[in-house]
């Protein structure tokens, strides 16, 4: 439960500081005094994006921060850990808003705007001013009865098949598209094939051509030129092996004389072998070289060959061979595009089956929980003064002409959400049937529908705190007084905190505050004040009859207050 709330520098908030109590909490005051703006506080601490214009004229920043008591909580205290907040008895949620942004905290470790939308949604349901709206909108009739654990199993077993026949789906629609692109290009990729086949490439055929044409090219200097080193070395009159003979005999005969001359007489020796070595291999490639002009043009017509092709196709030689492989693969895959489709489709058709399975299931818990729902929320709306109230969860499967399964002869569209459409319907009027509750309820009697189905979703599913910001629009009188009595009862299992205008509501506090407006250094502050049990009979007598408080209306005021301590707390 909530046990305190501070307010800094927010809107006309100065400063605040106020405690609630288990049970229900009453917060009256004039409009216009600020009591929307602690709800709005309220608000952003519960993860709503904050406004600017929220900053108190002069301040630097605006503040609100509760703490809430909430024990031990299994599943408050794991994600609290997932986003690296400490869990404790009391859970301190906190917010700064700044002209540059702001900032959250729970329990003083900073946090993602997201992250206190989870906390805050384990801990408090707020229903504002127009809340009541949502009962208009079919997509919250699903959230509420999706939202029940006996309907949770299914919707999720139903959601897994339908993202596996989904992925099928759109395998298959991948491989059509793949098909047609191909059945358009096949001809084209039955060219290049025959193309890329006939020019018989090689990985490194482009640098061998390089080479053999660079020799053919110049084989007539090459045989030149080994002629004169072949004459330079052994044919020439005076030639390099001559000379080096007749340096190794004078050597020779002066390392006899001289020893120190032998060094070099051996690496004479060495050097005369080496030239001896280099004419061998020049006469052997001399005799080797190659003059044919007609080869040569062969090579250089391989060679524009390979060259028009590369430019055509954008590649190198071994992207050629790869493309050339691609384009083979490609073609052999359209051969068994047939096989592929009716390998999927067999697939498709095993996991519409499934789906179709689990759609049921799912369709058939809807139906039993809004069953049970419809019961429920008839009785509390009896409670509300609907006498004649009917109250029905409508499913119906949502036909569609192309739809994924088929139930009874009828084509089923499937979503992610089901495969069946679900209202709330509802008749207030005896003898009347039940039609689609968005066209029949009146704004009253939203809000007491409302109230009815937050009463027992509050029940079930434990919720803390629950926070009406004038759920008692659009009623009065008789009706007034038993949507307050509900709201009592109810207090005995959730904390309630309730803005309202009307004393059959107010009397049935066990806490009440009002809030007003005041003026101070020329400046308007809000304040909010707990009532002692007089002061809350006089603020019940004045919501009854204004400023006049008379003696008839404060004993007027007396008697429901006391009529409200006769409930069971």
């Amino acid at each position: 439960m909530i046990t305190s709330l501070y307010i800094k520098d927010f809107a006309l908030i100065d400063e605040l500081e106020t405690t609630f109590e288990p049970g229900l909490n009453i917060i009256t005051g004039e409009t216009g005094a600020g009591k929307s703006i602690i709800i709005g506080a309220l608000n952003i601490l519960l993860g709503e994006r904050a406004q600017l214009e929220s900053i108190r004229q002069g301040a630097n920043k605006a503040i609100a921060e509760v703490i809430l008591k909430t024990g031990k909580d299994d599943k408050l205290a794991a994600l609290l850990q997932e986003h690296g907040v400490e869990p404790a008895p009391e859970t301190i949620i906190r917010r700064e808003v700044r002209p540059s942004g702001s900032r959250a905290f729970i329990n003083d470790t900073p946090v993602q705007l997201s992250v206190l939308k989870q906390v805050g949604g384990l801990l408090v349901d707020l229903h504002g001013q127009h809340d009541h709206q949502l009962l208009l909108r079919e997509e919250h009739h699903r959230e509420v009865i999706d939202g029940r654990p006996s309907v949770q199993p299914a919707l999720a077993a139903y959601i897994q098949s339908f993202e596996q026949l989904s992925g099928l789906r759109r395998q298959k629609a991948a491989l059509q598209k793949r098909e047609r692109e191909l059945r358009e290009k096949q001809e084209l990729y039955r060219f290049q094939l025959r193309e890329l086949r006939a020019a018989d490439l090689k990985a490194d055929e482009t640098e061998q051509l390089e080479r053999d044409i660079r020799l053919l090219d110049s084989s007539e200097e090459l045989n030149e030129t080994a002629a004169k080193i072949l004459a330079a070395g052994r044919d020439g009159e005076y030639n390099a092996l001559d000379l080096l003979g007749l340096m190794e005999q004078a050597l020779s005969h002066m390392a006899q004389i001289e020893p120190e001359f032998e060094n070099y007489v051996q690496e004479l020796e060495t050097a005369r072998i080496s030239v001896e070595e280099l004419l061998r291999f020049t006469e052997q490639y001399q005799t080797n070289i190659e003059f044919n002009p007609i080869q040569l043009e062969t090579l250089r017509q391989r060679q524009a060959e390979l060259r028009r092709i590369e430019k055509k196709y954008g590649k190198g030689p071994e992207e050629l061979l790869a493309y050339m492989q691609e384009v083979e693969q490609t073609l052999s895959l359209a051969d068994n595009y047939e096989a592929e489709l009716e390998k999927l489709d067999a697939q498709i058709q095993k996991a519409a089956g499934l789906l179709k399975a689990q759609a049921v299931a799912l369709h058939e818990a809807r139906l039993q929980e809004g069953e049970r729902l419809s019961r429920d929320i008839e009785k509390e709306l009896m409670r509300l003064g609907f006498r004649h109230a009917r109250f029905a969860v409508v499913v119906r499967w949502r036909e569609q002409a192309d739809g994924w399964i088929e139930i009874d002869g009828r084509r089923i569209a499937c979503t992610d959400d089901g495969a069946d459409d679900l209202s709330f319907y509802i008749s207030t009027n005896k003898g009347e049937e039940p039609k689609p509750l968005s066209r029949t309820a009146s704004g009253g009697e939203m809000s007491r529908i409302m109230l009815a189905l937050k009463s027992i979703l509050a029940r079930e599913q434990r919720l803390p705190v629950m926070i009406f910001d004038e759920i008692d629009t659009g009623i009065s009188g008789p009706i007034a007084q038993q949507v307050g009595r509900t709201m009592r009862e109810l207090a005995s299992t959730v904390q309630i905190l309730s803005i309202t205008h009307l004393p059959q509501i107010a009397c049935m506090a066990h806490t009440h505050f009002v809030v007003r407006k005041t003026e101070t250094n020329e400046r308007t502050v809000t304040r909010i004040d707990r009532l002692s049990p007089e002061d809350h009979v006089r603020e019940v007598a004045r919501l009854m009859s204004g400023a006049d408080l008379t003696e008839a209306v404060l004993s007027s005021a007396r008697e429901l207050v006391a009529s409200a301590t006769e409930l069971p707390n």
